[in-house]
């Protein structure tokens, strides 16, 4: 029996998760699924956001699914104890190097889109980001007192980018294998006219592109992937880049399909055990309201089936319930048109739950236990 480990979070996260549990539940499989706090909500009752019996439990299991953390009012705790700290702390002890962020507009969202249906109609992108090195981890980071630079003598803060050869080779075929079931088209974005690190960068995935002939590359400088995004999407099959640049892009990307709660994301190490997780954050502003779209997280756990669970045939079932959700004409505010009516998050999952069973076939049993 596979396990999973289930850390809601924060704000909205408990909220999302609560319907991809449902959807789960629906299927029947035989995964046992436990329960633990994570961000905020394990600093409130541990004082840490990751404490101990969390990330054993993370390390434990095939697969995490996580909510979202964060809330504005643990802005003033020291940073390692901010509740985003959980996620960094749990990408580094689970080696989670390749983030796959897809980004994809359903038919019935294209108008939901901010940019004009016929730049997003059939949009499939993925977007491949480096999880555990660059300016995020780079090495040395902090304050200091400045001894050179334009204002010697005046505090300053820095941090670090660096990349290895082992780190850019690893993602890189990540990205070239990736491109194999799909177009077949890699484009690695760099700032290689400006950063050393991502000369390098440019120079390691073109050694890695020679071992697979069959896959096109090209090369493009971060600002201009960014216009690109929003100026013709279509053209993109695979996009691999660092930390920071698939940070922002990434999110840039979200909006293209409508709405960053329709963005689902996987993000693995090398031996498949991976963390799922909704592109977006915890929204503590709409936290308890039930108006957060659950649909990423669905997905999210979607995607945990297909690479960790190896269950292909599951993950289909929970994308074409969401399919057929849209194409009722179910939405929630995210991806509503003004004044168009809405649902709630439950109402969604429901929705989603609904649609699975009638495509359902013979399953098994599902065990839920909480762990404080």
């Amino acid at each position: 029996m596979k396990k999973i480990a289930v850390l809601p979070g924060d704000g909205i996260g408990p909220e999302i998760m609560a319907e991809a549990l449902k959807v789960l539940a629906a299927l029947e499989l035989p995964i046992e699924l436990k329960q633990a706090p994570v961000g905020g909500a394990a600093y409130e009752l541990h004082g840490h956001p990751l404490p101990e019996a969390t990330l054993q439990l993370a390390l434990d299991s095939d697969a995490v699914l996580f909510g979202a953390v964060g809330d504005w009012k643990y802005d003033t705790l020291e940073r390692r104890l901010r509740p985003e700290q959980a996620i960094l702390g749990l990408r580094k002890a689970l080696g989670l190097f390749a983030n796959f962020r897809p980004a994809i507009c359903h038919a019935p969202l294209t108008d939901a889109s901010s940019l004009k249906p016929e730049l997003v109609a059939g949009l499939d992108i993925l977007i491949i980001r480096e999880l555990t090195g660059d300016i995020y981890f780079g090495q040395p980071r902090g304050r200091r007192t400045a001894v050179d630079g334009h204002f010697p003598g005046a505090e300053e803060a820095f941090d670090t980018m660096r990349y290895s050869r082992p780190e850019i080779e690893r993602i890189a075929h990540v990205a070239f294998q990736a491109a194999r079931k799909r177009n077949k088209k890699v484009t690695s974005v760099d700032k290689a006219n400006v950063l050393e690190t991502f000369q390098f960068w440019k120079d390691v995935v073109t050694e890695v592109h020679a071992q697979y002939p069959d896959v096109a590359l090209d090369h493009m400088y971060v600002d201009n992937a960014a216009m690109q995004l929003v100026k013709a999407p279509k053209k993109f099959d695979v996009l691999v880049t660092g930390n920071m640049f698939g940070d922002i892009l990434s999110d840039e990307a979200a909006m293209l399909t409508g709405s960053i709660g329709m963005l689902p994301s996987a993000s693995l190490n090398e031996r498949g055990q991976g963390l799922y997780e909704p592109s977006h954050g915890s929204a503590p502003d709409i936290a308890g309201k039930g108006v957060a779209n659950p649909l990423a997280t669905i997905l999210s756990a979607a995607m945990m089936l297909r690479y960790s669970l190896q269950n292909p045939d599951a993950a289909d079932r929970i994308e074409a319930a969401v399919g057929a959700v849209l194409d009722a004409g179910l939405r929630t505010a995210d991806i509503a048109a003004a004044g168009a009516a809405t649902v709630s998050t439950r109402e969604m999952g429901d929705a989603v739950v609904a649609a699975v069973l009638g495509n359902s076939a013979g399953h098994k049993t599902i065990s839920i236990t909480t762990k404080r």
